[in-house]
């Protein structure tokens, strides 16, 4: 019986295909010259060096020139990305980090978290005075915090070994709703960029998850990558999501139809996805990988063929952002580096 739905599922997916034979997909591209797309060779052009442990997650603030970085060697780094300065270091109470967020409206606020089971929210004082302790510690997870997410001011979103997501009342520092149909880890979240009730998870189990933040139930569900996945995206005009997985694949699914429409890998990459981000236009799917190097996958183009290797990196890519302005791409490793590209 399984045998017979996979079987039709995939003549499905083959006739949908011959529908667009040329491999193209229903979405527009809106590139301007000022931001990362097609035609535009990417070579790394700061390099961000202060950690001494590997470093696990990167998130830009809403300025586009600070982000903020999350590593083993116990600390929450902020940096002026132009110019390479460090403007804060934050010594963290467990080094076992493996996420961290920057609010995008006042850039004030920070959060971690990891094998603590905890997210901490710091505040950023404007005059650069040390931060030592945690604003806010959210505690009701059972498992590692594998992702986190502001949502606005008020509200935080987080993901976790425990098969859940959780959002946040941050000022009160309590769970507002809990979500909790995955069968396995929860290691992505990602927040629509046109709606703030919607977000979409990544689990193990290998299914993506549509969510309304107001409702307890996922509204969609796509299945189709065949191991664990480790990272979502939104495509920027909240009309589809990427998603990158353990089985050496991206793949491409839209929201409105509700299936997948194109998936990118082929069979020279053998290694696992650590982390997936669209450029601002939506034409290009950056992707991390186990094998030290980042892909840029052109949304329209063929599924198999790469539109920019960057390999600058000395081991495993672990995360990577492209600031709002979408003119850089940030790259951070096992390695204690991270790379700015333009």
């Amino acid at each position: 019986m399984a045998d017979d739905i996979k079987a039709k599922i995939e003549s499905l997916k083959q006739q949908i295909q011959a529908t667009r034979p040329d491999g193209s997909v229903a979405f527009q591209d809106v590139t301007s010259s000022n931001t990362i797309d097609m035609g535009k060779s990417l070579t790394p052009r700061r390099v961000l060096k202060g950690h001494f442990g590997k470093v696990y997650a990167c998130h830009w603030a809403g300025k586009s020139t600070q982000l903020v970085s999350a590593s083993q060697d116990g600390k929450l780094i902020i940096w002026n990305a132009r110019t390479t300065n460090k403007i804060l270091a934050i010594p963290l109470r467990s080094s076992w980090v493996m996420t961290c967020a920057y609010e995008q409206t006042n850039d004030d606020l920070v959060a971690c978290g990891g094998l603590d089971n905890l997210c901490s929210i710091y505040k950023i004082k404007l005059d650069g005075s040390p931060v030592n302790r945690a604003e806010k510690e959210l505690a009701a997870h059972d498992g590692y915090l594998s992702c986190c997410r502001f949502v606005g001011q008020k509200q935080l979103l987080t993901s976790s070994g425990d098969s859940t997501c959780i959002l946040w009342d941050v000022e009160r520092g309590e769970p507002v709703n809990m979500y909790n149909d995955h069968a396995g880890d929860v290691m992505s979240v990602a927040i629509s960029p046109t709606d703030p009730n919607t977000f979409v998870s990544g689990s193990c189990d290998s299914s993506a998850k549509v969510w309304d933040v107001r409702n307890k139930k996922c509204t969609m569900t796509f299945r189709g990558h065949e191991s664990d996945l480790n990272s979502v995206a939104f495509f920027p005009n909240g009309s589809a999501i990427g998603t990158g997985s353990d089985d050496s694949s991206c793949r491409l699914w839209d929201l409105r139809a509700v299936c997948e429409i194109n998936q990118y890998g082929n069979d020279r990459i053998l290694c696992g996805i650590t982390s997936v981000e669209f450029s601002k236009s939506g034409r290009l799917l950056f992707a991390g990988y186990d094998d030290y190097s980042c892909h840029a996958w052109d949304v329209l183009g063929p599924r198999t063929q790469i539109s920019m290797r960057l390999t600058s990196h000395e081991n495993r890519v672990s995360c990577l952002g492209v600031n709002p302005d979408g003119n850089a791409l940030c790259t951070g490793s096992w390695d204690t580096l991270l790379k700015v590209w333009a």
